[in-house]
């Protein structure tokens, strides 16, 4: 897809259901962190965070009451009001959703303690500039060979055939660049086992896995396929492959 069809791919999820994936039945073997609990192991109770991509808000949400104040930004209009919509349910008076380009961060300068990004994109430049100094910045993002049973089956999907790595050099020469150090890698590629048709018609469906997924009714036939080659007795098996950098400015 390219950005305009992602945005309005990630309008149209952010009204329906936000970024919330809690209703999936799935299991997974070997995945080696949490993002959020890394976030809320380097976060002081007098912090301000801000969550680049913070889609609904369901996340950020959970760990409000680590700082002082959490601002979620996301540039999907329709992730936002999804995120408004959960913060006036949860009764929250610490945390703040706004619509905003990653790439142009309107904030003073030296003026959040933490920022985090998970599986979206940001500017090493622009998380620079709002950070203060000796903060740390911490982002998880969805690795080339995510999901790969399941692209090859379709015969395509979000970055498949992208050289393996691109996404992770680019991330960390930015950054270098940007003035950050202490900066670490990290990536796992867990197994996981879905329970049924139903939770990976969900998964394909909010999200940019299988691009325009469901357009054509052939879809489900190789979905259908898909899960008579790879059922197990633990359940539907694929793979989650992620990487996490943290840095300090």
């Amino acid at each position: 897809m390219n950005p305009l069809e992602y945005k309005n791919f990630y309008d149209k999820v952010g009204r329906l259901n936000g970024w919330d994936f809690s209703q999936l039945k799935v299991v997974s073997e070997g995945k080696q962190w949490d993002f959020y609990n890394e976030v809320t192991q380097r976060c002081k109770k007098s912090d301000l965070l801000l969550d680049i991509g913070t889609g609904g808000g369901e996340r950020l949400l959970s760990i409000s009451d680590s700082a002082l104040l959490l601002v979620g930004i996301d540039n999907s209009n329709g992730m936002v009001q999804t995120a408004a919509a959960n913060l006036h349910k949860s009764n929250k008076s610490n945390v703040r959703f706004l619509q905003m380009d990653a790439a142009n961060l309107e904030f003073p300068s030296s003026f959040f303690n933490m920022v985090t990004c998970q599986h979206s994109h940001f500017c090493s430049e622009e998380v620079a500039k709002v950070l203060v100094q000796e903060s740390w910045f911490l982002t998880q993002q969805v690795s080339n060979n995510d999901k790969y049973n399941i692209k090859q089956a379709f015969g395509r999907g979000q970055q498949f055939g992208a050289d393996e790595g691109i996404l992770k050099d680019k991330y960390l020469s930015e950054l270098a660049r940007a003035g950050f150090t202490e900066i670490q890698f990290y990536e796992y590629d867990a197994t996981e086992y879905y329970e049924s048709y139903e939770d990976l018609v969900f998964l394909l469906k909010y999200t940019p896995i299988i691009p325009d997924f469901g357009a054509c009714d052939d879809d489900f036939n190789i979905l259908q396929k898909f899960i008579a080659d790879n059922q197990t007795a633990q359940g539907i098996r694929t793979n989650s492959n992620r990487f996490m950098i943290i840095a300090r400015k």
